[in-house]
């Protein structure tokens, strides 16, 4: 659950709670296909299934704290960002993240300028010791981005995600500290 008074300030983007003009445009991102294959939700998201998640998740669900991510010089939506699935007793959680703007998906200024703000929030606003990600063997692009913030690869669950055309991909899972996020 985002505090909606919350923003967070890089160099490049600012982190803003999602608002209820945002989520049509999300939506369409995440619907797109070269992006789809990378998310657990492989069905279209409709503007019904957008607006429960948005009420049901980002509003209400306090195992989840989700971003807007937005252009520092013009304001413009670029993506979302997140930390789910916090467990408080574990002090962990999942990190998400993409770029819908301009197809994007994971570039090399936005997203590790979104993806560091949101790292030191987790570690130093919600006092993570850990926080992980599950990304398919398919998307490169994050396994480029996620060791350039700190992240280790864990392991890897092999073939355990069926994509679209019937093949299998395996599933990498990443991780990092809170003593490592002192390092980036």
């Amino acid at each position: 659950m985002t505090n909606p008074d919350m923003v967070l300030n890089g160099e490049l983007v600012v982190l803003r709670a999602i608002e209820i003009a945002d989520l049509e445009k999300l939506r369409l991102w995440r619907n797109r296909p070269e992006y789809q294959q990378f998310f657990r939700e492989y069905r279209n998201i409709t503007p019904i299934m957008q607006q429960n998640w948005y009420e049901k998740t980002v509003l209400a669900d306090d195992r989840v704290v989700m971003f807007a991510i937005t252009d520092k010089a013009d304001e413009r939506l670029l993506g979302a960002c997140g930390l789910c699935y916090i467990d408080r007793r574990n002090s962990s959680a999942d990190f998400s993240i993409y770029l819908g703007a301009d197809d994007l998906y994971i570039d090399e200024q936005y997203a590790p300028d979104a993806g560091k703000l949101l790292l030191e929030y987790g570690f130093s606003c919600l006092s993570l010791h850990r926080v992980w990600a599950e990304i398919y063997a398919i998307d490169t692009a994050k396994q480029h981005f996620l060791p350039s913030l700190g992240f280790q690869l864990e392991g890897r669950h092999r073939q355990a995600h069926r994509l679209e055309n019937g093949t299998w991909t395996d599933c990498l899972f990443y991780g990092k500290l809170a003593r490592e996020n002192k390092a980036i």
